[in-house]
C-alpha cells in the first residue's frame, strides 16, 4: 500500500491572494527628527534645507535629504554609526519615498543600542 502524498504543491486560498494595501509616500519627517534631543545631538539645516543630526561624540549621523542626497540616486535618508578600532561601523540608507514611519523605527532601534560609557 502506497501512502497518500500530503500537501503536494503550493496551496493557498482566494482570500490570501487578494491584493494588500501598503504604506507609501514619504510621510512626516518629524517622526524621525523628533527622536533627538538638543542635550545629546547637534542639528544643522543647510542651505539646501537638508537636515543633519549628529551625536555630540561624533559617532552617529543622520541626514535627511528631502530632494535627494547630491551625488546619489534618490537617497533621502542616511544613517551612519562610526565603528571602533575593533568593530566596524555601519551605514543605512533609504530613498526619498521611504515612509518616515519606517525610517523612524530604524532610528529608534539604533538609538536603543546606544548607551553612555
Amino acid at each position: 500500500m502506497v501512502p497518500e502524498p500530503v500537501g503536494l504543491g503550493f496551496a493557498t486560498t482566494v482570500e490570501a491572494l487578494r491584493q494588500r494595501e501598503w504604506q507609501l509616500g514619504a510621510g512626516e519627517p518629524t517622526l524621525v527628527t523628533d527622536q533627538f534631543s538638543a542635550e545629546d545631538f547637534h542639528l544643522i539645516v543647510d542651505d539646501r534645507a537638508d537636515v543633519h543630526i549628529s551625536s555630540k561624540d561624533g559617532r552617529f549621523y543622520l541626514g535627511w535629504f528631502p530632494n535627494g542626497r547630491p551625488g546619489t540616486d534618490g537617497e533621502g535618508w542616511a544613517i551612519a554609526v562610526t565603528g571602533t578600532a575593533k568593530v566596524p561601523g555601519y551605514h543605512l540608507s533609504f530613498n526619498t519615498e521611504t515612509p518616515a514611519d519606517i525610517v523612524a523605527a530604524a532610528v529608534a532601534r539604533v538609538l536603543q543600542t546606544s548607551g553612555r560609557i
